[in-house]
């Protein structure tokens, strides 16, 4: 039956499997408990970032023996292997958050290498944390063969003193601590409390940000991201996954079949509609950048502003992943765009249909306050909106869901690193309509453009989440909340804007107006950038190095390649 339908003269594995002159390899495949029938079938990489390095990525080894029997089921061999990931929640703070954005290159590199070492001619991508999801969904239309990509799922709720928290309630605590208004035996039952299970930080940060996206760009079946990790009914999913790849195989469904501008589109609706994270802004143009389309950071943020905020999950609003999934999880809110006119319904999915079909008998449910229609949204404008303006010519980005405040004007108070800045907030060394600059902590100039979580959880958590801004050439969390720009390009490191300000400085940041710019006149910034001298970082050898070297501009995605458009010919076509 596989013979028939699966034709191994036109897949990758004939190079590994076909012929006498691969006896070698197929004695290698043999013994590892391959049987001859298995060796001559089409051979599917199921790929995991399982390791325990954080509650992200310890349930997903379960899941992918779940995936692995799916594919058996579709008379495919199944090949599992693992790669890295960094868990921004335990490198946040200090240096080890320069890791992070560079292990999405390292994770997409590492899939790929492994794709074609072994000449397998389908993927499944596992993947929990935040970099995880983005570098395999890259992989995936980077090698273009039948892909289906799944979430490991988000943790559950953690309960403290009768109310739902996440591990964004742990990190502004410490704000809290830090004036006085929580005591240590409070923050120790609280950083015991918030979480209870395996699975990723429960609320809209980039993890379910990216899960969401993961459905409406097509390449994770309808429903999949929403079941909680702990929960054995994921394992149902990743088994469907399995056939799923199978069918995409014999249909020569490919993810660039897929991921086209149009379910770019769809993937920033998403991210607007739900207050997800500005982690969006460089992942989707990165994921753009393998299939050859340009869609950059102010594309999307174009997309963000015309969108409607309706899902009311945290960090800006009150409920977690898990909520969402109770009233119909992802398809619903796919369902209240589509009937919105906010998705395009007609673009290909994994199922081998489109949206629109496979959310034709999906209902709204009306006694529930998690998800709105687009008639009556939370706000008329995503939560999530791009700058541009003097201080960033190439764009900055900021997440607005929930805020009040969305015009700033102020004194910058300038600081040459994270730590600086958190040193200072923590001492309250600040004052109220101050703008906090943190600068060289872009792609090149940190290197790896970290997270703030650490600084602006505690400037929350000291009640001066809108009194103060901040803007940086680095990132924010998806769990960041506050007057937060970052992405703030050109960086420092190159010349950019920011590396030209000085303490005092009048920064306006216009929401409103998407405008973001220092009342300098043209005459001075040149003086200044005439004046800058480049500075050199800390690391000048080893994978940072080797990642500053090759990294592109925030605002393309902070990419380390040429991407799809330089192609000459494609992995899949071998």
């Amino acid at each position: 039956m596989a013979d028939k339908v699966f034709d191994k003269r036109k897949l990758p594995s004939r190079h590994v499997t076909e012929g006498p002159e691969r006896a070698p390899h197929r004695a290698f495949l043999y013994a590892m408990g391959v049987t001859e029938e298995e060796a001559h079938q089409p051979l599917v990489g199921v790929a995991t970032c399982w390791n325990e390095t954080a509650p992200c990525n310890i349930t997903l080894s379960r899941q992918a023996q779940a995936a692995k029997r799916g594919v058996k089921v579709a008379r495919g061999t199944p090949r599992e292997f693992t790669t890295i990931t960094v868990t921004d929640g335990i490198a946040m703070g200090h240096q080890g958050m320069k890791s992070s954005l560079a292990s999405r290159e390292v994770i997409a590199d590492s899939v790929e290498l492994t794709m074609r070492g072994h000449s397998y001619d389908a993927l499944i991508g596992v993947a929990g944390c935040d970099k995880s999801l983005p570098g395999m969904m890259m992989a995936m239309i980077r090698l273009n063969v039948p892909s289906v990509f799944l979430y490991g799922g988000s943790i559950l709720p953690g309960r403290f003193r009768n109310r739902d928290v996440t591990i964004v309630d742990v990190y502004e605590a410490v704000g809290l601590h830090s004036m006085g208004k929580m005591d240590d035996a409070a923050l120790h039952e609280l950083e015991f409390a918030a979480c209870p299970s395996g699975g990723s930080c429960g609320g809209q940060f980039t993890a379910n940000t990216m899960a969401c996206v993961s459905e409406a760009v097509g390449l994770a079946l309808p429903g999949s991201a929403g079941t909680p990790a702990p929960y054995e009914s994921r394992d149902a999913y990743a088994e469907m996954s399995g056939q799923a790849v199978m069918s995409l195989l014999a249909k020569r469904i490919r993810p660039r079949d897929i991921v086209t501008r149009k379910a770019l589109e769809n993937a920033a609706v998403i991210v607007a509609a739900s207050g997800g994270s500005t982690n969006a802004g460089l992942h989707l143009p990165a994921m753009a950048h393998e299939a050859g389309i340009k869609f950059d950071m102010m594309d999307v943020c174009e997309i963000f502003r015309k969108t409607p905020y309706i899902a009311d999950l945290k960090p800006s609003g009150r409920y977690v992943a898990k909520d969402m999934y109770e009233v119909g999880g992802v398809p619903v809110l796919m369902k209240a765009l589509l009937d919105g006119g906010y998705l395009h319904g007609d673009c290909m999915t994994v199922t081998g249909k489109t949206i629109a079909e496979n959310l034709k008998h999906v209902k709204f449910p009306k006694d529930q306050d998690v998800i709105r229609p687009t008639s009556a949204p939370l706000s008329t404008t995503g939560g999530v909106v791009g700058l541009k303006g003097n201080l960033a010519t190439e764009g900055a980005i900021v997440k607005i869901a929930g805020m009040k405040t969305l015009v700033f004007r102020g004194p910058a108070r300038v600081f040459e690193s994270e730590e600086e800045c958190f040193a200072a907030v923590v001492k309250r060394k600040y004052k109220e309509g101050d703008v906090l600059v943190i600068r060289y902590e872009g792609p090149k100039g940190g290197p790896g453009m970290r997270e703030m979580l650490s600084t602006t959880a505690t400037l929350y958590g000291q009640g001066v989440g809108e009194k103060v801004a901040l803007i940086t050439d680095g990132r924010f969390s998806g769990a960041t909340r506050g007057f937060c720009i970052g992405h703030v390009g050109p960086e420092a490191a190159v010349g950019g804007t920011i590396g030209l300000l000085k303490d005092g400085d009048i920064i306006r940041i216009d929401a409103v107006k998407g405008t973001i710019d220092v009342e300098l006149s043209a005459a001075e910034l040149k003086a200044r950038r005439k004046a800058w001298k480049p500075r050199q970082n800390d690391y000048q050898s080893g994978a940072l190095w080797k990642y500053a070297q090759g990294v592109g501009p925030a605002c393309d995605g902070a990419v380390t390649h040429q991407g799809g458009k330089a192609e000459t010919h494609c992995y899949a076509d071998i």
